[in-house]
C-alpha cells in the first residue's frame, strides 16, 4: 500500500455464548427441595385420590411450594418481592412438577401470568402490586386465554375458542364484555390476566375473578391435574395495565416463556415414564426372566433413553435462552416445544404398552401422565404449528 493511513478492518462480532445446559449447584439444591417436598405431599396415591375431590387443585401443596420454598417468586425481581432467580430456576421446579403431574397452578400462575406482568410497566403500582401478590403466593393469576393458545396466535385476532384480543372488549370505563374458553386453571384463579380490545386498540387488563360480571364454568377435561373452564365476562370491571404494541407484546412474552418452560414439565412427564417402565420390565418377570431383558424390549427402552436425552437438551436449551435473553430464544423455543411434546407421549405410551394390562387401570399413575403428556402436546401450540414457526425463523422454504 502507498501513502495514506492504512485502513483497519472492522473488529469482528462477538459470538454469542455458548447454552449453558447442565444444571448448577444451586438448581440441583434447588430440585432436592421440591423432590423432597414432592415426594411427601404428592406421590401417585395422593394424586389419585385427589381426583376424586372437587378441589381444582392442592392448596396445601401449592401454599409449600410457592410460598415456603419460594418457587412462586422465581421469575419475580428481589425489588417487586420475588426471588430474582431465572427461567433456568423455573424450568428445574417444572420439570420436578412433570415427574409427578402434580395438581398446582405453577405454570399458569407463577410463569405465564408472571411472565406477562412483567411484560407490563414495573414501575405502575398496579403492576407492581399483582407481581408482589402472585411471588408471595398468596394469589393465583391466570391469563385469559385457551390453552392451546401459541406465541403469536394471540395477535391474529378473536378466532373460534377466544384466541386474540378482539374476544373480550372493553369499555372507556374498563367494563369487558366476552367469552375465552378452555382457560386452564380459571377456576383456581384470583386474579384474571384479560386481553381484550379497548376503546384505543389492544389492552391488557387485570380482573378480580370474584368480581361481579365473570362467570367461570368449569369442565371435565382429558387432564383432571389441569382443571380447564370457560370464562364470560358480562360488564366485569376490569383494571388497565398496558395498551397498544406493549399489551401485544407483554401477552407474547407471556406465551412464549410458558411454551419455552413447558418443554421442561414434558421433559420430567418423560422422564418419571422412562423410569417407571425400567423398574416394571425389571421387576416382572416372564420364562423365569425379568421382561426387560428381553432384547426386542431393551432395544425400545433404549431408544426412549436417546429421545429423553435429546429432549433434555431441546428444553434446557430453551430455559437457558429465555434466562440470558438470547436473541435466538424464539427458535430454541420453537424447537424445544417440536421435539419434548411428541417425546413425551411416546414415552407415556410406551410405559402403557410395557406394563401390560396394569396401565390401563385408574388406580395405576401411569393413565396420569399419558392424559398430562397429551394436553400437554396441545398446550401453547401443537408441535406442527411449532414446526411451521421454526420454519419462518430460519427462512426454510416450503417444499
Amino acid at each position: 500500500m502507498t501513502g495514506g493511513t492504512p485502513r483497519r478492518s472492522a473488529p469482528a462480532p462477538a459470538p454469542d455464548p455458548e447454552p449453558d445446559l447442565l444444571y448448577s449447584d444451586h438448581e440441583e439444591a434447588l430440585r432436592d427441595a421440591v423432590r423432597s417436598l414432592l415426594a411427601d405431599r404428592s406421590d401417585p396415591a395422593t394424586v389419585l385420590a385427589r381426583l376424586e375431590s372437587d378441589a381444582p387443585y392442592d392448596a396445601r401443596l401449592w401454599r409449600s411450594l410457592a410460598t415456603d420454598i419460594g418457587g412462586a417468586g422465581l421469575l419475580v425481581p428481589e425489588k417487586l418481592g420475588g426471588q430474582g432467580a431465572s427461567a433456568r430456576e423455573a424450568a428445574v421446579v417444572l420439570e420436578e412438577l412433570g415427574r409427578c403431574v402434580a395438581p398446582v397452578p405453577y405454570l399458569t400462575s407463577a410463569v405465564v401470568a408472571v411472565a406477562a406482568l412483567l411484560g407490563c410497566d414495573v414501575a405502575e403500582p398496579e403492576v407492581a402490586a399483582l407481581l408482589g401478590a402472585l411471588a408471595g403466593g398468596g394469589t393465583v393469576g391466570v391469563l385469559a386465554l385457551p390453552l392451546a393458545t401459541a406465541p403469536g396466535a394471540a395477535a391474529d385476532g378473536p378466532v373460534a375458542g377466544g384466541t386474540g384480543f378482539g374476544s373480550v372488549r372493553a369499555a372507556g370505563d374498563g367494563a369487558l364484555v366476552g367469552r375465552v374458553t378452555s382457560v386452564a386453571d380459571a377456576a383456581a384463579a384470583e386474579t384474571l390476566l384479560v386481553p381484550a380490545q379497548g376503546p384505543d386498540g389492544p389492552a391488557l387488563y387485570a380482573v378480580d375473578a370474584a368480581a361481579d360480571g365473570v362467570r367461570t364454568d368449569p369442565f371435565i377435561p382429558l387432564d383432571l391435574t389441569r382443571p380447564l373452564g370457560h370464562l364470560t365476562f358480562d360488564g366485569a370491571p376490569g383494571r388497565l395495565l398496558a395498551t397498544g404494541g406493549r399489551a401485544r407484546a407483554a401477552v407474547e412474552r407471556a406465551l412464549l416463556t410458558g411454551a419455552g418452560l413447558l418443554a421442561s414439565e414434558q421433559l420430567g412427564v418423560a422422564e418419571w415414564c422412562l423410569a417407571e417402565t425400567v423398574r416394571h420390565t425389571s421387576e416382572r418377570t416372564q420364562f423365569g426372566r425379568p421382561v426387560g431383558s428381553f432384547q426386542a424390549l431393551k432395544h425400545r427402552m433404549a431408544a426412549l433413553w436417546l429421545d429423553v436425552a435429546s429432549a433434555r437438551a431441546a428444553a434446557r436449551n430453551a430455559a437457558d435462552a429465555l434466562a440470558t435473553e438470547s436473541p435466538d430464544t424464539a427458535v430454541a423455543v420453537a424447537v424445544a416445544q417440536a421435539y419434548c411434546a411428541p417425546v413425551a407421549v411416546r414415552a407415556a405410551e410406551e410405559c402403557l404398552q410395557l406394563h401390560g394390562g396394569i396401565g390401563m387401570t385408574w388406580e395405576h399413575p401411569a393413565h396420569l401422565f399419558l392424559k398430562r403428556a397429551k394436553s400437554d402436546e396441545l398446550a401453547l401450540g401443537t408441535p406442527g404449528r411449532h414446526r411451521e414457526a421454526l420454519a419462518d425463523l430460519v427462512a426454510l422454504a416450503a417444499p
